[in-house]
């Protein structure tokens, strides 16, 4: 690091970095040269604190007694795709995630397979951006190892996750994304369990994303797929997720 850059100096920038972007944030829908700028300042904003995260510090941890026993939700709760019927029709016994894209090998791995994986859990906070937050124990596999059982391809950058609920007028899937900095975070998982128990219908059954780095629109529910990608343009409508597409959200929405 150079020796110029002390603390001081770091906490200046995060202070340039919040004060710009909450300058625009209101103005998020509007489009032209105001967009240009809250485009710019999220991208201050994501370099700035992977910079400042680049050891992948992990985020805290809660005992038991402070889980949220009726964990709160938002969004979709009970998706209406046929599709996700018939899977929660039989308790997701014929489900399986989807693993492709730069991938050297394919992969389909069943919920019972994912269970019989080295399982990870951890207590964190959720915080979302409507306003609330809880704590909730998650139980799931961490993204990176099925990462490496995939094997990613020279020229990866995003990881895309392609859900079962559809969302908003258009009714279209929903979508998200991360880089491979966040899914490579020791605390990203895909979870299938929440607080000792099987993941709740309207907390994303049968899998959703925990990416605890960032707020709570990023954790996608209802995870049917899993595309590694070198490019976010042919993701929606190029802004890499749903939210941020149709409500111009910034993509990168770390804590």
């Amino acid at each position: 690091m150079n020796k110029l850059l002390n603390r001081r100096q770091i906490l200046r920038g995060i202070l340039l970095s919040t004060a710009i972007g909450g300058t625009v944030l209101a103005s998020r829908r509007y489009i032209g040269p105001v967009r240009d700028i809250y485009d710019l300042t999220d991208s201050l904003n994501y370099n700035l604190h992977n910079f400042l995260l680049s050891n992948q510090p992990l985020v805290r941890e809660f005992d038991k007694a402070d889980v949220s026993v009726n964990f709160p939700t938002s969004g979709t709760v009970l998706p209406k795709d046929d599709d996700y019927q018939r899977f929660l029709g039989n308790d997701f016994a014929d489900w399986s995630l989807s693993i492709d894209g730069l991938v050297e090998n394919s992969l389909s791995l069943s919920l019972a397979d994912l269970k019989n994986m080295k399982a990870q859990t951890q207590t964190t906070l959720h915080t979302c951006d409507e306003g609330w937050s809880a704590i909730g124990e998650w139980t799931g596999v961490p993204l990176a190892s099925l990462l490496t059982l995939a094997g990613l391809k020279p020229g990866a950058k995003y990881i895309v996750f392609h859900c079962m609920d559809t969302f908003g007028s258009n009714q279209q899937r929903y979508y998200e994304s991360i880089d491979l900095f966040s899914a490579n975070h020791p605390q990203t998982i895909l979870a299938y369990g929440l607080n000792g128990e099987s993941l709740p219908v309207k907390n994303g059954a049968p899998l959703r994303l925990r990416v605890e780095t960032q707020i709570g629109y990023k954790h996608a529910k209802y995870v049917g797929r899993v595309e590694v990608v070198d490019s976010l343009q042919n993701i929606g409508s190029g802004r890499g997720g749903w939210w941020e597409d149709y409500d111009h959200a910034p993509w990168y929405a770390g804590l």
